[in-house]
């Protein structure tokens, strides 16, 4: 299987330790009496107990399933010792005879007995038993009963289960069907055969693997149901236990500690002295004097539109528990490592809350783009991600549900990311009040998106969750309300708007989750299943939780700002695309749909209640030997006047680097091909008329994609047409071109489209070309604004991968393609 990962050098020590003699000191002290056994009696009962674990274990084999059973065939040996027995969980281990000890922990009965499990070969079946025969039946030189070592300290023997491998917590274990993360502990040089079998069970696994002397661990997402499968059929595994990826140790500690644990990270983390780069909160202002924003937020970066409140955090702490987020990302893995810590970004407060009450929601849109004005005339050159984490109960200017019709607020979003040419990030909404287990998705579904998500330009953020795993024992029989992958309990969707307006959210972060005891009972924050973050008064504590769509959109901005550190010249649109593009749907995502649903209700389900996904750092910023990005930045000119009429005037035709000889070679192997399109429209400032698609925007870009079998010709002529029959309001007459996930009805809604095309290499090898065209907008039909004479610029993001466990390079024959020619941005 080709691994495609992105290797940099690792760095080498000249330097080496200087080697010196050294001797070990001499243990003394006596060996430990054996408990009082019946030899006889006992024997009997563990050999009883014994025969009894052979005979599950030929049951077990006959059942197994021939594609998971890889590796030395054995079997798994559970034994229950005293736990004042301990020591003799050495004595189970035979290297000789390839018999590893492989886990010991708590049991069922977790006060008096601990559990050892063993792996034992086919091939040396017979060991235990003899051992129990010949303590039985033979007595030692000084005449005690042979091996009583190890077997007078066993109390019983049966065949190892899941449970049997699971070293946490007993009261953790969890049922049967829940799916959680694990800490997978793999027998050392079993990892890529553990791979081979999640493809097939298709369990979640991470790419980061931790590799240690004689163990390597992986985390995975799965059930206690689909690991029995696994080791009922091979002997991969070694050891079970929970990840743990919990804020709540940090939460829980006491004030000194916390500062301890501030203090140290504070130590390690360098904040970039040139870089012009922050990210803009509008919030109810942030408490500068927290030690771990302090270094990234100058007093003189703290605004407020309410000059007679001041500019501290009045609200709860919000914006200080944004700011966390948005500056660290996941805050407790910067705490948990011990590498430094560089921070590529600051950040910026303009608060935009009153340190009382709420603002009149009709207000909302003028004092946001006083906000940002406030910003811009403080730091005019800084280059900044403007993060607003508020939305309004009241959703449009009439009073009505939220339909996804513009607001005044709405409006002023998309004319600040059109004026300024800033990237907006903003939540979706969150659901107000109790959520029940019993009530998940379908609330969600039912509370549509809330003001001013209906913005054209913004980058709009849903919650999911990954968060499953419960580690507090007194929350140990409770249950998640949204399984692994899926959306946050309290994320809304747009799922009641119509088809008319903009897919929302785009994307979708880690936002948390909530946790009953009770179907029917109201979900619970539970610490275990939130957000680590700073808190707003540093004086009582350091630390706080957090979640929903204001966590998720906190990331979000961090992401949007990690990229921009990496690429500065990237335009807004561009960074909003990447981030777009990266996004994939989870598979609880995929599944969490209506029994065999129509591909239109799939399509509608999955983007209106999860956006495109969940994006990734990495795909944003890397291409590998099989799978690619290329990204553009271009404009044109949508409309011109002629003869007193505004007419359409240019489209761009994309000629692509394409590595045709590659694909052509591949034939029949199967390969996506992911194309995204960003773009900001001017906002309609009135009113009137936003029923009409060509009112409220100022103009919209459509793409289109040459089709294998059209010539290059034809495909210009095709452009044309969909144009005019656009234009024309009519029912298209061309044939759709098949193999679009989305569909193009799909790319007419917002200012940024973005869909993926699967299909073999020998179809994709001829895809070589995209035309960007416009069509009506407020610009031409309101001549009187002159709109027509300005131009429009946009980001045109396309990816290549090739699916298949194929070796292939299709990276370098596009290098060299973009070095012979005029070189794109990349």
């Amino acid at each position: 299987m080709p691994d495609y990962k992105i290797n940099l050098p690792n760095f080498y020590l000249v330097v080496k330790g200087n080697s010196q003699n050294y001797s070990s000191p001499t243990r003394g002290g006596s060996q430990k009496s054996v408990p009082l056994r019946n030899r006889i009696e006992h024997a009997e009962t563990l050999l009883k107990a014994f025969e009894k674990a052979i005979e599950d274990y030929q049951q077990q084999k006959s059942l197994r399933e021939p594609e998971l059973a890889i590796g030395k065939p054995g079997i798994y040996l559970e034994f229950q010792l005293p736990k004042s027995e301990l020591e003799a969980v050495e004595k189970l281990e035979d290297k000789r005879k390839q018999i590893e000890l492989l886990a010991v922990g708590s049991s069922e009965d977790a006060d008096e007995t601990v559990s050892a499990t063993v792996f034992v070969p086919e091939t040396a079946l017979d060991f235990f038993s003899s051992k129990i025969e010949d303590y039985r039946d033979e007595e030692t030189k000084k005449g005690n009963p042979k091996n009583e070592p190890l077997i007078a300290r066993l109390e019983d023997i049966s065949l190892g289960t899941v449970s049997a491998l699971f070293t946490d917590n007993f009261a953790l274990f969890p049922s049967e069907s829940q799916e959680v993360w694990w800490e997978v502990w793999l027998r050392y040089g079993c990892r890529e055969s553990f791979q081979h079998i999640a493809q097939i069970l298709d369990i979640r696994v991470t790419e980061h693997s931790i590799t240690f002397p004689e163990r390597e661990v992986v985390l995975a997402l799965t059930s206690v149901t689909t690991l029995s499968r696994i080791i009922n059929n091979n002997g991969l595994i070694a050891e079970l236990r929970l990840a743990k990826d919990s804020p709540s140790m940090f939460l829980n500690i006491e004030q000194e500690e916390q500062d301890s644990w501030v203090d140290e990270l504070a130590n390690r983390t360098i904040v970039a002295s040139n870089t012009n780069l922050a990210v803009c909160l509008l919030d109810g202002g942030v408490t500068r004097e927290h030690p771990l924003i302090k270094p990234a937020l100058a007093s003189e970066d703290l605004l407020t539109c309410h000059p007679n409140g001041g500019v501290k955090d009045t609200q709860g702490g919000h914006g200080t528990h944004m700011a966390g987020i948005a500056l660290y990302g996941y805050l407790d893995h910067a705490l948990a490592t011990s590498s430094k810590v560089y921070l590529t970004h600051r950040l910026e407060s303009v608060k935009i809350l009153p340190d009382q009450g709420k603002n009149d929601p009709k207000l909302y849109g003028a004092i946001t783009k006083e906000a940002v004005s406030r910003a811009e005339v403080s730091n005019p050159k800084r280059q900044r991600v403007i993060c607003m984490p508020v939305t309004s109960e009241i959703h449009n200017d009439t009073g009505q549900n939220n339909t996804g019709v513009p607001s005044s607020w709405s409006a002023a979003v998309d004319q600040i990311c059109f004026e300024f040419q800033r990237l907006m990030v903003i939540p979706v909404g969150n659901i107000r009040g109790n959520i029940m287990l019993s009530e998940y998705p379908d609330r969600n579904d039912l509370n549509p998106a809330e003001n001013p998500s209906q913005a054209w330009n913004a980058l709009v953020v849903g919650a999911y969750t990954d968060k499953v795993n419960i580690v507090d024992p007194k929350y140990a029989k409770w249950q998640t309300i949204a399984p692994a992958g899926d959306l946050s309990p309290r994320s809304r969707t747009s799922l009641l708007w119509t088809d008319l307006w903009p897919i929302r959210p785009d994307v979708t972060f880690e936002g948390g989750n909530l946790a009953t005891d009770n179907v029917d009972s109201p979900g619970m924050d539970i610490d275990d299943l939130q957000l680590l973050t700073t808190y707003y008064q540093p004086n009582v504590r350091k630390f706080n939780l957090f979640g929903d769509t204001s966590a998720a959109t906190a990331l979000c901005s961090y992401m949007a700002a990690r990229i921009w550190a990496k690429h500065p010249e990237y335009w807004s649109e561009t960074v909003r695309a990447l981030i777009v593009h990266s996004a994939e749907w989870t598979d609880a995502m995929r599944s969490n749909l209506p029994k065999k649903p129509s591909q239109s209700q799939k399509v509608s389900i999955l983007l209106r209640r999860y956006g495109y996904g969940v994006p990734n750092l990495e795909r944003a910023l890397f291409s590998s030997k099989n799978d690619l990005t290329m990204i553009c930045e271009d404009q044109l000119q949508p409309f011109h006047k002629e003869d007193s009429k505004v007419k359409t005037k240019e489209m761009n035709l994309h000629i692509l680097p394409w590595p045709t000889q590659e694909l052509e070679k591949l034939r029949e192997a199967k390969v996506e091909m992911r194309v995204t399109l960003s773009y900001f429209i001017e906002p309609n400032p009135g009113e009137r008329g936003w029923q009409n698609k060509h009112s409220y925007a100022s103009y919209g870009l459509r793409l289109a994609v040459k089709r294998s079998t059209e010539t290059l010709a034809a495909f210009r002529q095709r452009i044309n047409k969909e144009a005019r029959e656009t234009e024309e309001n009519v029912t298209s007459t061309v044939t759709p071109d098949i193999g679009w996930f989305l569909g193009p009805k799909t790319w007419t809604r917002g200012s940024i489209h973005s869909d993926i095309w699967e299909g073999t290499a020998a179809e994709l090898a001829q895809k070589d070309s995209i035309g960007i065209y416009p069509v009506g907008g407020w610009w031409r039909y309101n001549s009187r604004w002159e709109g027509w004479n300005q131009t429009a610029r946009y980001a045109l993001i396309v990816s290549l991968r090739v699916v298949n466990d194929v070796e292939v390079d299709i990276y370098t024959p596009i290098s060299n393609k973009i070095k012979q020619t005029v070189p794109i941005n990349m």
